[in-house]
C-alpha cells in the first residue's frame, strides 16, 4: 500500500527480459495519429482532454531523461469508439518482441459470470456499480515505469517533436493488468478483515465481474448499507464505486447523485430506467433480463 493505492509489480516472464529500443515504432504511430488530428480538430480536442485527465489524475508523468538500459519501451497508442477512450497498444510488436510477451498473464481472479448473474437474481433488491478506472487505481513499482513510456506533444503543440511521458499505473491492453487489479481488490478485503462486516466481504469476493458489481439483497435497508459500507471498505483500497443502478428507488437516492448512473438521476421518472447488466438488458422497472434482437429483413431466397 502506497499513499492509499496498491502497488503491484510488473510480473515479467524473465527477470532478465531485454526489450529493444523501439522508440522509432511508436514515432512512427503518432505520425498516423497526427494526420487523423490534422482532419479532425474535435477529434484531436478529445484526445488532449485524455492525456491531460491522465496527468492531472497522477496516472501518468514526464518521464526522465535517463532511462533504464534494456527496460525501456515506447507504447503506442490510439483511440476506441463509443465511449472515447485512449487505448495503449502493449501488443504492437517491434523486432518481433511486444510488451505483452514479455509479461506473465498471472492467476485469474474473476469470478465465473454465469455465477455472477445468478447471484444478481437471488434476491429481491438489485445493485448494480462499477469501479471507476479500475487498473488506473492500481500503481505499478517504480523500477517498471521506463517500459511504460509513451509519446505525446508539449502542450499539446503538434509543431513540435514529440516528448517522453511514463505511465505509473496498470494499463487497459496490458495482458497482466486484470489479474493485478483482481488480486488488489481481493486483498482489500483481506486488509481489511476485522473492520468490515461479512456481506460487504462476501460481496467483494464474489460479486464482482472484473470492474462490475451486480449484488442483491432481501431488503432496500440491507441495500441501503451495503452500498455505504461497500462504498468504505473499498476507499481502504484506492478503489471508488460509480455509476449506481437498482430496482428500487430508496436505494438510489440514498446514493450520491454524482456517483448514480446518468439513466437514474432523475428519480420522477415514471418508468425507471433499462440498463446493461455485463451485455445483458436489465428493466429495473420489472426487474426482468431482456434479450434485444435486430433481424436484418433478407430477400426470400435461398441465401437471404
Amino acid at each position: 500500500m502506497v499513499n492509499g493505492h496498491y502497488e503491484v509489480a510488473l510480473p515479467w516472464k524473465s527477470e532478465e527480459a531485454k526489450l529493444p529500443y523501439n522508440r522509432l515504432m511508436a514515432e512512427r504511430r503518432l505520425t498516423y495519429l497526427k494526420k487523423r488530428f490534422i482532419k479532425d480538430e474535435e477529434l484531436f480536442g478529445k484526445y488532449c482532454s485524455k492525456i491531460k485527465e491522465l496527468l492531472d489524475c497522477g496516472f501518468a508523468k514526464r518521464a526522465p531523461h535517463v532511462k533504464t538500459q534494456g527496460r525501456t519501451w515506447y507504447i503506442p497508442h490510439h483511440f476506441t469508439g463509443q465511449k472515447f477512450r485512449v487505448v495503449f497498444d502493449c501488443a504492437a510488436k517491434f523486432q518481433d518482441v511486444s510488451l505483452n510477451d514479455q509479461l506473465l498473464q498471472g492467476p485469474d481472479h474473476t469470478n465465473k459470470l454465469v455465477g455472477v448473474l445468478l447471484r444478481f437474481r437471488q434476491e429481491r433488491i438489485a445493485i448494480v456499480a462499477d469501479i471507476k478506472g479500475m487498473f488506473h487505481q492500481v500503481r505499478v513499482n517504480p523500477k517498471d515505469y521506463d517500459a511504460l513510456c509513451f509519446l505525446w506533444w508539449p502542450n499539446n503543440d503538434m509543431t513540435q517533436p514529440p516528448v517522453d511521458f511514463q505511465m505509473v499505473v496498470h494499463l487497459f491492453g496490458a495482458t497482466s493488468s486484470p489479474s493485478c487489479a483482481g488480486f488488489a481488490l481481493l486483498q482489500v478485503a483481506k486488509d481489511n478483515l476485522p473492520q468490515a462486516d461479512e456481506t460487504t466481504l462476501q460481496t467483494v469476493k464474489h460479486n464482482f465481474y472484473v470492474d462490475d458489481c451486480l449484488k442483491s439483497v432481501a431488503t432496500p435497508d440491507e441495500a441501503i448499507k451495503l452500498v455505504k459500507n461497500l462504498a468504505d471498505l473499498l476507499h481502504c483500497g484506492g478503489f471508488h464505486l460509480t455509476k449506481y443502478l437498482s430496482n428500487d428507488r430508496d436505494v438510489i437516492a440514498s446514493v450520491p447523485e454524482v456517483d448514480r448512473a446518468r439513466a437514474t438521476l432523475n428519480l420522477d421518472l415514471d418508468e425507471m430506467p433499462v440498463e446493461r447488466a455485463l451485455g445483458v438488458q436489465w428493466n429495473t422497472s420489472s426487474d426482468q433480463f431482456e434479450v434485444q434482437v435486430n433481424i436484418k429483413p433478407k430477400s426470400a431466397t435461398r441465401r437471404g
